[in-house]
């Protein structure tokens, strides 16, 4: 709220005499609780004023306004604090610290803006800080100007003085002899301490109650659902979510702001202080903690909606629900969000909920999937408490029409449980045979089946949906039933709120449940059955979200797909033992307590503690891959480095060896070095991703081309080598060219310094990730090359699991207001959405992974089989888990599809020159990087300062930014780009700062994470402790991490701070040998670039297949350039495919530039999608042309060749070809149907 004169207000109230002191006083903050007679209210004077007028002013208001309590919060304006304030701080530490009074009379005060000092008369420094006299003086002052000092006492201690305690005990013997009995009288009248205040209504505590902010709140705070603008000021309660702060420009102030949900609505907060006051807000405030606030509710013009501008900030505590009976239940059905667009709440909540609430174990039975099992397990383990594995399966019957085929028959829910592990394997297998055999639909599970692999298992009769409730419910006869209820190892009920639609329901097979009773009814006769058949009868939830209030995010997504009684949810919450013993009282407590209590702990109790996925690492097996591999990293290092090795070649190859076999990666490095093997055999090299190049074996077995080994010179003739160990040099490449001084030949230049420990750890025992970048066109071949290795029944896809992202769930949120007609504070717009968000939607795959099961054991020894996204038409078989749960246990290989393989092979075909010839080395390479001139042409001509358009890793906007701020000169430089531009916080207001302000060049900041271990080591750092400080950076937790024994071995080896200050703001690092792979392929490329440009557009056209104005092209370079700043125009309305075509029209731009023309589409000479090089000029393919599919492009394509001849009109292409009227409107517009007839018909006077 805006400042207010307090006369304006108050001045009714107020005697004429306190009219002079409250002339200097505003009131900053104001609110009122008209119900409890009640008022709140900050102020703020010019002048300093006098505690008892202060008291005087509130006494009067209260009297005059009739108010049952007044709170009131006083502070001065800033540019009071200073010496005229220091005698009413000296008033206020003797009012407020008797026990030191002695110790401050006679001292002398001083401030200034660092802070304040008192110099006392004598002894008592100790006693007064003991006493917290210099943090409440921090304190006073922060509340009462809104500043942080820091406050220094000063004891003057002459000669043969007492000590402290010596004066101390004087003291205290001296107040003794003043103490006498207090009369009953005194004891009568003597005020009472008041009471705790408490709101019953409230799920909240004030009993610990800590102020972070402002002074205490007492009012009670409002429901967020009922605060308006209209309010002027509130106070509310709630659990913080998307908490965020960040410092104003010139670093002095933190802007703070964060949500607020009290469950009935929520809304937004924000602080704008300075840093000091808002330190204990940043420490102690994030998401998930609840708080009180108060403030004025104001609209804010940055943030676009109504917040409460928050003046007190205070931290309670929120009384959640309990289990208090003694004997706890155990819950037996229960889905997670793993049930798709269906259950709202994780494996993680619901296990912790449980486990707080001390039951000792809980079942996941999720919809046809088990996909929540990993995170239960995790969750578990943590926890203290057992997990039930279980699935909600769809059952069908297909025993008695047993031709039928099972994907045609009504399906009915059913609750399957693994009893132990061999019930776990017949579970993963039946989920595997509904997926792959039955699915339709939903994945069926078929009776006959099932008691084929019904051993270890326990089968429950499951919800309304069951065939033993269905049974009951359509009038079955008694037999029919009896032999349903045979089947089942228990029986279930649930609460009758969860089986009310049947009451509502208009259906006729509902028309005799009328009411609860009828519901009831259904549930006693399910015990009679049990009774009957000695089954047990077990109560349970049918669990499908956390807490009661959470059925609005399961309302959301039902509307969302289109359920017209999605307003009207079952409680389907999680509930302690004494609901469920009250939903069931009407059963007797004797039944109750067995249906809730006794008999869902007996199920549990059958239930062996198991592992959905085994503990351990099983990677599959290739007989000799050990001695294989060793044999050819030997073999190919004394061929690239002579026999006998140099010894620092042999000790590293040794090593790497001896860690990658002893810890059973062998056969990992074996599997890489055949695919790799297998591909380039077919014409395409093969790419290295993430940390693998970091490993010399890796390299020397011809799975990496990044040489991980310090910088050298080697002759391929002789094998003289010359290595720099003294960090003096950053990559081989940078070497400058020498001839060998045995053989007079030119040496070859290579090593990048990369250690081992980056790769696999200090120990040699960190799990290795080999990632592969097969060339996108042998990606298929690549997969099915590792099928023929370990066989078909081995090798799965690695599967996904796709969930609701926050604008998907947005858009569920958006309509279900819109059809209600709600508005709501953006705020709880986001609340809602985060709600939805994380629900399973559907299942996927990942783009190259590949998971191996070792061919001695099965699938289903670690997780069941699917189809991706359900659909069996294309024959895909993932991982029903995702894989990042199967990560450590078996393998995964990463076989990813990549543009640079498959453009090296087209360069290669069209140039005839192999790409290892290529010259990453070629000064004119170096000099594309801040200039365009390599090429040719001019910055005004291409309107491009860089020549790096079209390059990967170099051609982007923020790159070529950085090169030109950083002026890279050789290849280390451009190591440090690429780590730079892939990493977090470490270019940003970071290298880059250092660079632009001149304390370090590009070759001197932290680019890559291997380059910190690198650095220190050769500062004279220990291994150990380098690596260790690498670890702790990379991962972006130096400022939790690094302590004063890191910071001392940096500082005593000569480590600038300027370095261990980038540390600090490091988030996430870029492996150096991921760096390298990805530099070499761009340097590669662009030498091409600069000496092939013919082919090298062609290529990248080719490759990339970028959108493209095919009519701007033919129309030259002016039209070309009026397309782009038609796009450029736009700003940012241009749609992502306007956005691509902008890139691809600069790269077009580039070529004219340089003379490289095109030749138009042709109906008989162009190529689907190759961008074919003719007459010195690259032809335009079917696919360049703007809302032409590949589709049409290969058909356009298969038509021109299918061996009758050219076309005799444009009605016979379109015959033939089969492509639509908007393609032939293309080809038309292209000009490639120039003279063609329309039809291919002849009329008799034609000829």
């Amino acid at each position: 709220m805006q400042e207010v004169k307090f006369l304006s207000l108050f001045g009714d109230c107020l005697d004429k005499n306190l009219h002079s002191v409250f002339e200097y006083a505003n009131i900053t903050d104001i609110s009122a609780d008209i119900e409890n007679r009640t008022l709140d209210m900050s102020v703020r004077f010019s002048r300093f004023t006098a505690k008892r007028d202060i008291a005087a002013a509130n006494s009067s208001i209260k009297a005059y306004m009739r108010l049952n309590k007044m709170n009131y919060e006083y502070s001065y304006d800033p540019s009071l604090y200073g010496e005229g304030w220091l005698p009413y701080l000296a008033a206020d530490l003797n009012n407020s610290f008797g026990a030191g009074k002695a110790f401050l009379d006679g001292a002398e005060y001083s401030a200034d803006e660092n802070g304040i000092k008192i110099r006392l008369r004598k002894n008592g420094k100790n006693i007064l800080h003991n006493l917290g006299v210099e943090e409440h003086i921090i304190k006073l002052v922060r509340r009462l100007f809104d500043k942080q000092i820091g406050v220094q006492i000063i004891s003057s201690v002459p000669e043969g003085a007492a000590s402290e305690e010596q004066e101390l005990k004087k003291m205290q013997a001296i107040e003794n002899l003043k103490v006498r009995p207090v009369t009953a009288e005194e004891k009568a009248s003597a005020p009472k301490k008041p009471k705790e205040k408490t709101y019953d209504d409230l799920p909240i505590s004030l009993s610990n109650a800590k102020p972070v902010l402002g002074s205490f709140i007492k009012t009670k705070p409002k429901p967020i659902k009922d605060v308006t603008p209209e309010d002027g000021s509130a106070v509310i309660w709630g659990d913080v979510f998307a908490f965020n702060a960040r410092e104003t420009r010139d670093g002095k102030k933190n802007i703070i702001t964060f949500n607020l949900t009290d469950y009935t609505s929520s809304y937004s907060a924000k602080i704008f202080g300075e840093k000091a006051v808002c330190k204990e807000i940043l420490d102690k405030v994030k998401d998930g903690v609840t708080v009180m606030i108060r403030g004025s509710v104001t609209h804010d013009p940055y943030m676009r909606c109504y917040v409460i501008d928050t003046k007190a900030v205070m931290l309670i505590e929120k009384t959640e629900k309990e289990d208090t009976y003694p004997e706890k239940r155990v819950e037996l059905h229960l889905h997670t969000n793993m049930s798709a667009m269906d259950g709202m709440s994780s494996a993680k909540s619901l296990v912790e909920r449980a486990a707080k609430w001390g039951h000792k174990a809980i079942a996941i039975t999720d919809h046809g999937v088990v996909q929540a099992f990993p995170e239960a397990m995790n969750t578990a383990a943590k926890a203290g408490i057992k997990i039930i594995y279980g699935m909600e399966a769809y059952f069908v019957d297909d025993t008695v029409t047993p031709d039928a085929d099972p994907k045609t028959l009504k399906y009915y829910h059913q609750i399957i449980i693994a009893k132990n592990n061999v019930g776990l394997k017949n579970l993963y297998k039946l989920i595997t045979a509904s997926n792959l055999q039955y699915f339709k639909k939903k994945p069926r599970i078929p009776k006959s089946m099932l008691v084929n692999y019904r051993e270890g298992l326990l089968l429950g009769s499951a919800c309304e949906a069951g065939e033993l409730y269905r049974a009951i419910v359509f009038g079955k006869s008694e037999e029919e039933i009896m032999k349903i209820a045979e089947f089942y190892d228990y029986l279930e009920i649930q609460p009758s709120g969860n089986n009310s639609f049947m009451i509502r329901s208009e259906r006729e097979e509902y028309a005799h449940i009328k009411t609860v009773e009828d519901i009831e009814n259904i549930n006693r006769k399910i015990i009679s059955i049990g009774d009957k058949l000695s089954k047990p009868v077990v109560a349970t939830c049918d669990v499908h979200f956390l807490n009661e209030g959470d059925a609005i995010y399961r309302e959301i997504l039902m509307a969302g797909q289109g359920f017209s009684d999605a307003s009207q949810q079952a409680p389907l919450f999680l509930r302690t033992t004494d609901e469920m013993l009250k939903e069931f009282a009407y059963l007797g407590e004797e039944t109750a307590k067995e249906v809730v209590i006794t008999n869902t702990n007996l199920i549990a109790d059958m239930c062996e503690e198991i592992r959905p996925i085994p503990y351990g690492t099983f990677p599959p097996k290739i007989e000799g891959a050990d001695e294989e591999l060793t044999e050819i990293c030997w073999r190919r290092t004394k061929e690239q480095y002579g026999d006998p090795l140099p010894e620092l070649i042999s000790n590293r190859l040794q090593k790497e060896l001896n860690s990658i076999i002893s810890n059973g990666f062998g056969v990992l490095y074996m599997i890489a070095q055949k695919l790799v093997k297998n591909s380039e055999e077919h014409g395409y090299y093969v790419g290295s991703r993430g940390s693998v190049g970091s490993s010399f074996v890796a390299h020397a077995s011809g799975i990496s081309e990044v040489n991980p080994l310090p910088p050298h010179y080697v002759c391929k003739k002789c094998k003289h080598s010359e290595f720099f160990t003294d960090g003096s040099v950053g990559s081989g490449f940078d070497l400058p060219p020498k001839n060998c001084p045995d053989c007079g030949i030119p040496m070859d230049r290579d090593g990048h310094d990369i250690p081992f420990e980056t790769f696999l750890g200090f120990k040699g025992d960190k799990q290795p990730d080999i990632d592969l970048n097969f060339s996108g066109e042998y990606q298929f071949y690549a997969h099915r090359y590792t099928e023929t290795l370990f066989g078909i029944s081995h090798v799965f896809k690695a599967g996904t699991i796709g969930t609701l992202a926050d604008k998907t769930a947005y858009g569920f949120v958006k309509k279900w207001l819109e059809e209600r007609g709600k508005t709501v504070s953006r705020a709880e717009e986001d609340r809602l959405t985060r709600g939805c968000v994380g629900v399973k939607r559907t299942t996927g795959q990942h783009p190259g992974g590949m998971v191996v099961v070792p061919g001695d054991m099965e699938a289903e020894d670690f997780t069941p089989i699917q189809h991706p996204a359900d659909d069996a038409d294309k024959g895909l078989r993932t991982t029903h888990f995702d894989f990042h749960a199967l990560h450590d246990t078996i393998l995964k290989l990463d076989n990813l599809g990549h543009d640079v393989p498959t453009f090296y092979k087209h360069l290669e075909d069209l140039t005839g020159v192999s790409v290892m010839d290529a010259d990453v080395c070629d000064p004119q390479v170096y000099k594309l990087l801040t200039s365009p001139e390599p090429l040719g042409v001019t910055r005004e001509d291409i309107e491009c300062e860089t020549g790096t358009l079209s390059l990967p890793e170099l051609g982007t906007p923020f790159v070529r930014q950085m090169l030109i701020e950083s002026k890279p000169k050789n290849f280390s430089d451009m190591l440090q780009i690429s780590g730079l531009s892939h990493g977090t916080d470490v270019w940003l207001g970071n290298a880059q700062e250092l660079i632009k302000n001149g304390t370090c060049t590009i070759s001197d900041v932290i680019g890559t994470r291997d380059s910190i271990m690198v650095y220190l080591m050769h500062k004279g750092l220990e291994p150990d402790m380098a690596f260790k400080i690498m670890e702790i950076v990379r991962k972006g937790n130096a400022t939790k991490l690094l302590n004063e024994t890191h910071f001392k071995a940096m500082k005593e080896h000569n480590v600038p701070q300027w370095y261990v200050d980038s540390c600090m703001k490091i988030k996430y690092m870029f492996p150096k040998a991921h760096a390298a792979a990805y530099v070499i392929a761009a340097m590669r490329l662009a030498w091409y670039k600069i000496y092939y440009p013919k082919e090298y557009y062609a290529t990248y056209m080719t490759v990339r297949g970028e959108d493209l104005d095919t009519v701007a092209i033919m129309n030259g370079r002016e039209a070309v350039k009026n397309c782009m700043k038609e796009i450029q125009a736009k700003g940012k309305e241009a749609t992502a495919k306007e956005e691509n075509m902008y890139v691809a029209m600069q790269v077009v731009n580039e070529m004219m530039a340089r003379n490289v023309g095109f030749l138009p589409v042709d109906i008989y000479k162009s190529e689907a999608s190759v961008y074919k090089i003719e007459d010195g000029k690259i032809r335009l393919p079917f696919l360049s042309m703007t809302g032409t599919g590949e589709s049409a492009a290969k058909a356009l394509a298969a038509a021109r060749d299918d061996g009758q001849g050219e076309y005799m009109s444009i009605e016979e292409l379109q015959q033939r070809s089969g492509v639509s009227k908007s393609v032939i409107e293309t080809l038309k517009l292209s000009g490639a149907l120039k003279g063609m007839p329309e039809s291919s018909q002849m009329s008799l006077f034609g000829f």
